[in-house]
C-alpha cells in the first residue's frame, strides 16, 4: 500500500527499516509523489507552448503574452502559505487530491483563445492557485519523515520529477500542436489529470497506528533516534504526535521573518525561480523566433536542458548527503558549497546563452545554466528542513511564495523587454534582443549566492 499524505489522526503508510550500517529510513513512497510533480511541470510547459503557438497565430504581442504566461503565478504566490497551512492542519492527501481535480477540471472546460484575455487571465490563475497547494504539502510530509542525514537525496529525488516532466513537455507538446491542435493539449491534460485523480482517490491510503515505529512523546512531539556510521552518532528526529498535530501551537511568524538564514532561502528561491520561470515560458520563443528554429523539427535534443535538471538534481542530493553522512562537511558547509557552485556556473551560461547563435550551442548552454541550478538546489531548497523541520510547511510556503513572485516579475518583464526589443531591432532574431532577458537571472544568481555564503546557516533555529 502506498502513502501519500499524511493526517492529524492517520498516518502515512511508513515502516522504518534498519539498512546497511544502522541508519533506519522511511518508505516514503516517492514515486507518487514525484509523480505529481512531474503532471505540474508537463501541464506548465505544455501550456506555454500551446499558449505560444495559438498566440502567435493570432497575432498577440510578446507583452500581452507575457502577461497572460505570468498570470498563473499570481494564483500559484496566494495559495503558498495557505498550502502550508492546510497540509500541517489536515494533512497532504487531501489538499493534494483537491490541487489535482481543480486544475483537472479547469482544461477541461475551458478554451485556449488567445483573445478572451478575461477568462484566460481567470483559468491559469484557478490553476495556479490549485498547484500552489502542492509544494508546502508535500515538503512538510518530508520534512516529518526524512532522517536529516537523508534531506537531501530526498528532496532531490521527489523533486526531480518535475525536471523529467519538463522535458516530456518539451518532447510531446509541440507534436502534439503540430499534429492536432493547442487545444488538444487542454484535453489532453484534463484526461491525464482525471485518471490521475481516480487513482489517488482509491489507492492512497493510511496504516493502522500499530504499523508506524515506536518512539516515545515528549512534548506533543515523538524522537527517533537515527543510527549514523555504525552508531557511533546519535540524531534525534522530531515527529508529530499523532493527536495533538500542533493545533494549539501557535507559528512563530515574528521569528521567521526577521531570521536571516530564512531570508537567505528566500532569496535564493527567488532567485532560482525567476530564471527557471523564465526559461521555461521563453525558452521556446527564444528557440522559434531567437534561432528562427523549429520546436518540432529541433527532435528529441530539445528536451536535454530539462532532463539535465533532472539528472544534476539527483547528482547533487546524492553528494550532499554524502558529505554529510561521511561527516566530510558540516551541513552548513555542504548546503553553502552546493547552492554556490550551482548557482555561480548557471549563472554564466545564462549571460552566455545569446552570444552563442547554432541550435547545438543554445542547447548546451541552456542545458549547463539548468542544470547547475538544480544542483544548487541541494543547497537552498532543503536548507528550511535544517533549520526549522517543525515548521519545514510553512516556511516552505512563505520561501515558495518569493519564488513564486519571481515567476510573475520574470515572465511579465521579459514580455515587455521583448516588446521593446523587437520595436528597436524590427524582430527578435537579433541577439541584443535576449541579452538583457538572459543577463538579469545571470546577475541574481551571483548576489542571492553571495547573500547564501553570508547568512546561511544548517543549524536548528527554531525548537
Amino acid at each position: 500500500m502506498m502513502g501519500f499524505g499524511f493526517d492529524c489522526d492517520e498516518r502515512f503508510n511508513m515502516e522504518m527499516q534498519t539498512k546497511g550500517k544502522g541508519v533506519r529510513t522511511p518508505d516514503l513512497g516517492f514515486g507518487p509523489i514525484s509523480y505529481s510533480l512531474t503532471r505540474t511541470m508537463v501541464e506548465r510547459v505544455g501550456f506555454s507552448i500551446a499558449y505560444t503557438a495559438a498566440a502567435d497565430a493570432a497575432g498577440v504581442t510578446q507583452s500581452s503574452k507575457g502577461t497572460i504566461l505570468s498570470t498563473f503565478y499570481y494564483g500559484y504566490a496566494c495559495s503558498q502559505v495557505p498550502g502550508g497551512w492546510a497540509a500541517q492542519r489536515i494533512g497532504g492527501r487531501c489538499v493534494l487530491l483537491l490541487s489535482f481535480v481543480t486544475w483537472s477540471l479547469t482544461y477541461a472546460f475551458v478554451p485556449l483563445d488567445p483573445n478572451r484575455v478575461t477568462m484566460m487571465v481567470l483559468a491559469r490563475l484557478l490553476v495556479g492557485v490549485a498547484q500552489g497547494f502542492m509544494f508546502p504539502s508535500i515538503h512538510s510530509v518530508l520534512a516529518q519523515w526524512v532522517p536529516p542525514h537523508e534531506r537531501s537525496r530526498s528532496v532531490s529525488l521527489t523533486t526531480s520529477g518535475m525536471y523529467l516532466g519538463a522535458a516530456a513537455g518539451m518532447l510531446v507538446v509541440p507534436s502534439l500542436v503540430k499534429l492536432r491542435s493547442p487545444q488538444f493539449v487542454f484535453l489532453a491534460e484534463a484526461t491525464l489529470g482525471t485518471i490521475w485523480s481516480v487513482v489517488w482517490l482509491n489507492y492512497a491510503s493510511n496504516p493502522p497506528q500499530s504499523e508506524l515505529p515506536k518512539a516515545t512523546t515528549v512534548s506533543g512531539f515523538r524522537e527517533v533516534l537515527l543510527l549514523i556510521k555504525g552508531g557511533h552518532e546519535k540524531i534525534k528526529v522530531e515527529e508529530r504526535n499523532e493527536r495533538n498535530c500542533n493545533r494549539t501551537e501557535s507559528i512563530p511568524w515574528k521569528i521567521i521573518f526577521g531570521s536571516l538564514p530564512i531570508w537567505a532561502i528566500v532569496v535564493n528561491n527567488f532567485t532560482f525561480h525567476y530564471a527557471l520561470y523564465v526559461m521555461m515560458n521563453w525558452l521556446p520563443t527564444y528557440f522559434e523566433q531567437g534561432l528562427q528554429l523549429s520546436l518540432q523539427d529541433m527532435g528529441s535534443y530539445k528536451m536535454v536542458p530539462y532532463l539535465n535538471m533532472f539528472i544534476c538534481s539527483n547528482i547533487g542530493g546524492v553528494i550532499a548527503d554524502h558529505l554529510i553522512t561521511k561527516r566530510l562537511l558540516s551541513v552548513t558547509a555542504t548546503r553553502k558549497l552546493l547552492n554556490t557552485s550551482g548557482f555561480i556556473v548557471a549563472s554564466l551560461a545564462l549571460m552566455a546563452l545569446p552570444i552563442f547563435r547554432t541550435s547545438l550551442a543554445a542547447v548546451i548552454c541552456s542545458s549547463v545554466a539548468l542544470g547547475f541550478l538544480a544542483l544548487g538546489r541541494a543547497g537552498f531548497a532543503v536548507n528550511h528542513m535544517d533549520i526549522a523541520p517543525k515548521y519545514a510547511g510553512i516556511v516552505m510556503g512563505v520561501s515558495n511564495t518569493a519564488g513564486t513572485l519571481a515567476g510573475i516579475i520574470g515572465v511579465d518583464l521579459t514580455g515587455k523587454l521583448l516588446e521593446a526589443a523587437k520595436f528597436a531591432h524590427s524582430d527578435l532574431s537579433n541577439p541584443e534582443s535576449w541579452r538583457s532577458v538572459f543577463m538579469i537571472p545571470g546577475v541574481l544568481c551571483i548576489f542571492s549566492s553571495l547573500g547564501f555564503l553570508l547568512f546561511s546557516t544548517g543549524e536548528r533555529i527554531f525548537h
